[in-house]
């Protein structure tokens, strides 16, 4: 059962680094999208995001909880806050610097190259997507209970995809504006959501190895996700005046990941 479980989870995680090459090769296009549209994106990416934490991770772990005689919002505001205290500790201590031309270095100082720092930066920011990913598919096919399924694992998925379609493109656009070459710049656009599969199969193992804690899991992965949202794109999406355009974005985003996961699941 356990091997079917890994596999998805690994398929998942491709999928959505997959889908951020794909918006990252747009530098390969001969006119670099508008301010408004990128926006626009990053705020449907965040509504995305944020109905994928609770359509496919909070809610069901709720209902998982419940099941298992537990109180069900006790796991779930637990693992949420968890979830959002680890990605703060992380952010905090962790060094890294973002991929913007002329960003800082943050957390504890190092004399670490600038390329480390670049890796570490992406992967606290793209592995809470693949850890939720492994997650899903890990309770879909471990849970006993059912109130984890396939479909919403697939629909959590595709999801993050989605989103992560505009995050390759406001990765690698600006580096293609500062000069690099459209073939390094998609490079690192893609190289943005590597870590993915790697967090999906992480994700997969955490609810192999500890299945009566999966509600929990299942709401820190969330609050990961939130705290990203919250922290980093929703900011950025509105950092050049483009709330109003942002904010539907973020309509939009959250609408369609929410039938996505009453179609799906």
């Amino acid at each position: 059962m356990e091997t079917p479980v890994f596999l998805y989870a690994l398929l998942g995680g491709l999928f959505t680094w997959g889908l951020t090459a794909v918006g990252a090769a747009s530098v390969f296009l001969a006119q670099e999208p508008s301010r408004k549209l990128l926006d626009g994106m990053l705020g449907f990416a965040a509504g995305v995001m944020l109905a994928a934490s609770v359509f496919s991770l909070l809610l069901p772990g709720m209902e998982m909880a419940a099941s298992q005689g537990r109180v069900p919002w006790v796991p779930a505001v637990v693992g949420f806050l968890l979830g959002g205290a680890l990605l703060r500790l992380m952010d905090r201590f962790l060094p890294h610097v973002h991929l913007d031309p002329g960003a800082q270095e943050e957390g504890v100082r190092t004399l670490w190259r600038r390329t480390t720092l670049l890796i570490l930066a992406i992967t606290l920011h793209n592995f809470p997507e693949g850890l939720a990913v492994g997650v899903a598919f890990g309770a879909a096919g471990l849970d006993p209970t059912g109130a984890a399924t396939l479909g919403g694992a697939i629909a959590l998925a595709v999801g993050i995809g989605l989103q992560n379609m505009p995050e390759g493109l406001a990765v690698a656009w600006p580096l293609r504006r500062a000069g690099i070459g459209a073939g390094k710049a998609w490079f690192y656009g893609q190289l943005s959501a590597i870590v993915e599969p790697l967090g999906a199969l992480l994700g997969a193992l955490l609810v192999t190895q500890m299945l009566y804690l999966l509600p929990y899991l299942m709401a820190l992965a969330a609050g990961a996700m939130v705290f990203v949202i919250v922290e980093e794109v929703i900011p950025e999406s509105q950092a050049e005046g483009n709330g109003d355009i942002s904010t539907f974005g973020v309509m939009t985003g959250f609408a369609l990941m929410m039938a996505l996961d009453v179609a799906l699941g």
